[in-house]
């Protein structure tokens, strides 16, 4: 009787089928994963930023007198390099400002995070002075 050594092609091909299904069950769960690393650098800056607003708002008596629209980053004794990160820039943020009450001012802020490189969804995220994150599809 003749012993056979190694698989035959049929035994060859279940395997492969198998890894293929295993692929393509954990590459788009992986890419979810890494996309959700990157916001978590996104938020945080934008955190940050939220921070370096509130304190400017506080240094300058909360009253509204540097008015609404985007306070610049250096007048909140910033740079571009704070805003900076391993996938995130300067670039990727904007905010508005504004005050809700004249007789007792409260602070009102919209910090937009646009996506980076290779993040296809969502386009966006929004963050407001609650702090209440809201994403942009």
């Amino acid at each position: 009787m003749l012993r056979r050594k190694g698989f035959s092609i049929i035994e060859f091909l279940v395997v492969v089928l198998i890894v293929g299904i295993l692929a393509a069950i954990l590459i788009p769960t992986m890419r979810g994963r890494r996309d959700q690393a990157k916001w978590a650098e996104g938020r945080a800056t934008a955190e940050m930023l939220a921070g370096a607003l509130k304190g400017y708002a506080v240094k300058n008596g909360n009253d509204g007198t540097y008015g609404e629209g985007q306070p610049s980053l250096s007048a909140m004794d910033y740079s571009a390099g704070n805003l900076t990160g391993k996938y995130f820039d300067y670039t990727n943020f904007t905010w508005t400002t504004s005050y809700d009450d004249e007789r007792e001012p409260k602070l009102k802020y919209t910090i937009t995070v646009s996506a980076p490189k290779g993040v296809l969804r969502p386009s966006g995220m929004a963050m407001d002075d609650t702090g209440q994150w809201t994403s942009i599809p």
